[in-house]
């Protein structure tokens, strides 16, 4: 048996979010099953310690930020219940044995007693969570709310005890994978798709789909967050029971939407960041995957950032990745997902209508294209 991830997000600063004296509750999807479970709270990006006096875990209970009684599990870190996470770094929990479905909702309970400045987590989680009026909740079944976030803080990864033959499929990616645009708690995002055609073809514990897209993200140039070279180890090599990578990055080198002109895409540089990737991860003894990047013409989410040139390296970088060098396979989610009478656009039933980011028909449909037969 080892340890798997049935849910992750990548984590970065996010900019804006402050936390004194409240109890927060995060909603996540599992995405295989497990009885023994355990958490990772992460302060990466603070330059200041975190202190959570109290934290739990439980089986949602409904559709709002009630949780079932039944599954309520106390979390302790090291024995203690109140920690305190120093600058940069993470925590893992104390296993606890708690019956967890796949494909099931979960939900982190956390209170932050004192003034958080820096909050480390994930910004755009397509998933409604909850913050308490001013107090400590973090043993209510039903927690009074005061507002309503789609952010995730600080928990960064959630992990059951697996059969050893159990995959770690980590899906590595910009907006594209984190479902930008899509509607919240639809869990529209490709991965999501991707684990419910896992379990439905190969049963509840056959692989973990951990997503670590993240809005913006590039392969050669910090953004939002950590560019994906710098990011790989902590959000890839660092996930546990990762036996697979899928990785899709390059559309924000592309788009380079703030038009600085030293960091204007280039074909030779963009396949270069590619190939440490798919290096690196064969170097760590995973099946690497790649996928094609997906048409954008005249995309109007941030207008300008599709150009004639532009078009021509997505070309050129497509071109390479189909050639098969350094990845294992490929994932043609360009082909799956453009227009056959119009390549260079999104097919409108797959356009959400910004002509950059799917629908949710369209995410969903990018899990459908993926082969399960890479993961036999």
């Amino acid at each position: 048996m080892h340890w798997t991830g049935t849910w992750t997000t990548a984590s970065a600063f996010i900019d804006g979010a402050t936390l004194e004296n409240r109890t927060l509750r995060m909603l996540m999807r599992t995405s295989i099953a497990g009885k023994i479970l355990r958490v990772r709270l992460s302060n990466a990006h603070g330059t200041e310690s975190v202190t959570i006096s109290a934290a739990s875990i439980a089986l949602r209970a409904g559709e709002t930020a009630e949780v079932n009684p039944a599954s309520f599990r106390k979390l302790s870190f090291g024995g203690e219940t109140s920690i305190t996470i120093a600058a940069g770094a993470l925590m893992i929990s104390d296993p606890v044995e708690l019956e967890t479905p796949a494909l099931a909702d979960i939900a982190i309970t956390m209170y932050v007693p004192g003034l958080v400045r820096e909050i480390s987590g994930h910004k755009s989680a397509r998933q409604v969570s909850y913050i308490s009026p001013p107090g400590d909740y973090s043993e209510c079944t039903s927690m009074p709310v005061a507002e309503e976030i789609e952010s995730w803080y600080f928990a960064t990864c959630i992990e059951v005890v697996t059969p050893v033959a159990t995959r770690g499929i980590v899906a590595m990616g910009d907006s594209l994978t984190d479902a930008n645009v899509s509607t919240p708690n639809s869990n529209s995002r490709w991965p999501d798709q991707l684990a419910r055609r896992l379990v439905a073809a190969r049963g509840p514990a056959f692989a973990g789909v951990m997503n670590q897209g993240i809005g913006g993200n590039r392969i050669c140039f910090d953004g939002q967050a950590d560019n994906g070279q710098k990011r790989f180890d902590r959000d890839v090599l660092a996930q546990p029971g990762v036996t697979h990578l899928l990785l899709l990055l390059g559309t924000n080198d592309l788009r380079n939407r703030r038009g600085a002109v030293e960091q204007e895409a280039r074909a030779s540089v963009m396949i270069a960041g590619l190939k440490q990737i798919g290096l690196r991860a064969k170097a760590a003894g995973l099946k690497a995957y790649v996928g094609t990047l997906m048409p954008y013409e005249n995309e109007i989410f941030v207008p300008g950032c599709w150009t004639p040139a532009r078009e021509l390296v997505r070309q050129e970088v497509n071109a390479w990745i189909r050639r098969g060098e350094i990845f294992d396979a490929v994932i043609d989610f360009d082909a799956g997902l453009r227009d056959p009478e119009h390549p260079t656009r999104l097919l409108p039933k797959w356009d959400c209508g910004d002509h950059l980011h799917p629908s949710d028909a369209g995410y969903i449909h990018m899990g459908d294209v993926i082969d399960l037969g890479l993961f036999d």
